[in-house]
């Protein structure tokens, strides 16, 4: 039995076959999107700089500057760094970037704050207020979500803006066989953002694609995340089938952001770069 343990072939060459095939399979992931997507419309891509959280806390100007570079459109923020809305849009404006959204909290969109809310994001050229986490203990405790969120949406329409919620695992929890999702969802407004984030969908042991189809027209903005390739894995390297899940968007979703997040990666600016080239080679970009 040869020492290395297959079969006669050196560890080497094991290496280069196996390098080879992972990277022939990345190259054939986007060819198949890119032939599949033929004729459909581009959907502009943003950041959500949760992403690159530690980086904006030490450099907010630098780290935007950088995202810019990459080539990103927009960022969805995810806190404030302790600037006002006019400095962070002046921020923005120099570098030829816009506000794609923001990850802001559920307090900030009641009654008491709401008014405040919509200044600020005024301000910020921000028309999707997004939440980005929530707990309902009943079936109850989410429809009564639904509720306040419908008469959010009510009072943001008439100032062009949307509210809407942000995926997490525990959102496809059920209540008497039916998920917390299902729950909002299905008696919010069709105007509620529903901003599924792919990844957080899979952890919670939900389909995306079917997901979304569930919900023609809702995913007005959508995290696309990667999920099932390890901690460094960017599109077209995980399990997510994205072929489908921009077909969808691009078709009968009413896309008008994907947005990019990467929480994992010990280098998040370089993650953020490798997914967007991923994009670029799947024709996203």
């Amino acid at each position: 039995m040869n020492a290395n343990g297959n079969g006669g072939m050196t560890r080497r060459a094991f290496l280069h076959q196996a390098t080879a095939f992972s990277v022939g399979f990345t190259v054939a992931a986007g060819r198949l999107v890119r032939a599949a997507d033929a004729g459909r419309p581009k959907i502009p891509v943003g950041v959500q700089l949760y992403s690159v959280r530690e980086l904006c806390a030490k450099d907010l100007a630098g780290t935007l500057a950088q995202v810019a570079r990459i080539g990103y459109k927009g960022v969805e923020w995810a806190g404030y760094h302790n600037r006002s809305a006019r400095e962070l849009r002046k921020m923005l404006d120099d570098l030829g970037l816009v506000t794609c959204g923001t990850h802001t909290p559920y307090e900030s969109i009641l009654p008491d704050k709401l008014e405040a809310t919509i200044e600020f994001n005024q301000i910020l050229g921000n028309r999707f207020l997004i939440v980005p986490w929530m707990e309902g203990r009943s079936r109850e405790e989410w429809l009564e979500k639904a509720r306040l969120f419908n008469e959010v949406a009510d009072k943001v329409r008439s100032r062009g803006m949307y509210v809407g919620y942000h995926a997490h695992a525990h959102d496809f929890q059920k209540f008497d066989g039916q998920t917390a999702w299902d729950l909002f969802f299905g008696n919010t407004h069709p105007d509620v953002v529903m901003q599924l984030d792919t990844s957080n969908c899979m952890a919670g042991g939900a389909d995306p694609v079917e997901v979304l189809r569930r919900y023609p027209g809702r995913a007005l903005t959508i995290h696309i995340k990667s999920h099932g390739g390890g901690p460094e894995a960017v599109f077209g390297e995980d399990k997510v089938n994205w072929p489908a899940v921009f077909e969808w968007c691009e078709t009968r979703g009413g896309t008008q952001w994907y947005v990019v997040e990467h929480e994992t990666s010990k280098d998040p600016m370089d993650a953020i770069r490798r997914a967007f080239a991923a994009l670029q080679k799947m024709g996203k970009v």
